[in-house]
């Protein structure tokens, strides 16, 4: 089974790589960066495989490159307080 399959394995998934790359020194900015390349890269390239993949998708499609970045940084914040650690 996919991390993407499973809404919290994905959120889980996450907050690993992001303590990860917290924990290597990344900064803020190139976390936020890298997390909006993903979300461009998962809106245009992988199907959503549950629900809440589905509506991220959607409000991805209609957001600005700003408003992007900004869904792009909630999720970093979503899985810094939610996420596994």
């Amino acid at each position: 089974m996919s991390v993407l399959d499973n809404w919290k394995q994905w959120e889980d998934f996450l907050a690993d790589r992001l303590h990860q790359a917290q924990g290597q020194g990344m900064s803020e900015g190139a976390i936020s960066n890298l997390a909006f390349q993903i979300g461009d890269y998962l809106s245009t390239q992988v199907e959503p495989k549950n629900e809440q993949e589905k509506v991220l998708a959607d409000l991805w499609s209609v957001a600005s490159e700003e408003e992007q970045q900004a869904i792009a940084n909630m999720m970093v914040k979503l899985v810094q307080n939610n996420g596994s650690r």
